[in-house]
């Protein structure tokens, strides 16, 4: 069986084309620019196809999807520095072009890496063992919840009989191998002693998912017949304290854990502030926002999920315990000379 794999060079993508090939039961392939670094594929790089490419190259696009039995797409604008357009091409536009290609060139799976984010309300508030019962909100808290929301409506969509397709909703996928995702980020800002303590004495419970379950829960949702149409929440077995978490890790580090305290209102104003600055768009394509609303959201929201859907349709059960993913991140991280040095070059 052969199978695509787009976002290769991110975190994700080239976890799972490692797995692919260690597994050894498929022919793998990988849409990539000439540009992109391949280095973290280690010894898989070797055992791959690498077609040179774009999403918005249609040519390449028909190039990497012929003779395709399974496409995985991971690749996205997942931070928030970009403007509108650059989201909506990058995430929406290049999904439904993926999506066209593959099904004319006779794909028979499509499996989406999609968000929670994209189910986040602006007005919102926590969300506690929701399922796949909850609504798309009516609007959204910014450029990546609204592009990977309708990303999402479009996968599932194009769902057929001879063209399943599905959507895994994994949140702040982490692990070894993570260089720039929000586990990261906010260890750099903690080591740098500008991340203010959000919590405000309050417990923030989150299902984070470790980047070996959600891979392991993209094989087998390709696999299964009855996941055609749906999206599913992927997620750790544990729930975890978000703030006691960050402390307990940074400790860990030789960091002082997050202690100074922003009044709410002067938080709202800064942000206001941050993200009129951020419309402008010489502004928006060169640098992440230092906050946001949906940072502010990540930080201040309870969000936990129910699995059981996975776990009925295509058998989804975490492979990784938080102890022992935590143990192999932080060794991982000595070895990149720590936190600091790792997020040294980030925008």
């Amino acid at each position: 069986m052969k199978v695509l794999v787009t976002g290769a060079s991110g975190f994700l993508g080239g976890a799972l084309v490692r797995r692919l090939v260690e597994d050894g039961a498929h022919d793998v392939a990988i849409l990539a620019r000439r540009t992109s670094n391949l280095a973290d594929l280690g010894a898989a790089r070797a055992e791959v196809e690498v077609i040179v490419g774009d999403l918005g190259d249609k040519a390449a696009l028909i190039r990497a999807t012929s003779g395709v039995d399974v496409v995985f797409h991971s690749a996205a604008r997942v931070d928030e520095r970009g403007t509108r357009d650059q989201f909506w091409d990058e995430n929406v536009r290049a999904t439904e072009r993926l999506l066209h290609s593959a099904r004319h060139q006779g794909a028979s799976r499509f499996v989406f890496i999609s968000s929670p984010s994209a189910m986040m309300d602006y007005h919102g508030g926590d969300l506690i063992d929701v399922d796949e019962s909850l609504p798309y909100p009516r609007r959204y808290l910014n450029l990546y919840s609204e592009t990977k929301a309708a990303a999402e409506r479009a996968v599932l969509a194009a769902d057929t009989t001879g063209f399943r397709t599905c959507a895994l909703r994994p949140r702040a996928i982490w692990g070894a191998g993570d260089r720039s995702g929000p586990i990261v980020r906010l260890l750099s800002r903690t080591a740098a002693g500008t991340l203010p303590d959000l919590s405000y004495g309050r417990a923030v419970f989150a299902s984070l998912c470790h980047v070996d379950n959600i891979v392991d829960a993209c094989i087998k949702a390709a696999a299964a017949e009855s996941a055609g149409g749906k999206a599913y929440f992927i997620a750790d077995a544990e729930q975890t304290n978000v703030w006691e978490f960050l402390g307990s890790v940074a400790m860990d580090l030789g960091y002082q854990p997050p202690t100074r305290q922003l009044n709410p209102r002067v938080l709202a104003a800064i942000v206001n502030v941050i993200e009129t600055v951020w419309r402008v768009p010489a502004v928006a394509t060169r640098w992440s926002p230092p906050l946001s609303r949906y940072a502010v959201a990540l930080m201040t929201r309870s969000a936990t999920y129910d699995t059981s859907a996975a776990a009925r349709d295509f058998g989804y059960r975490p492979i990784v315990d938080r102890d022992t993913g935590l143990a192999g991140f932080l060794a991982w991280l000595e070895t990149r000379g720590g936190v600091v040095e790792l997020t040294r070059t980030l925008r």
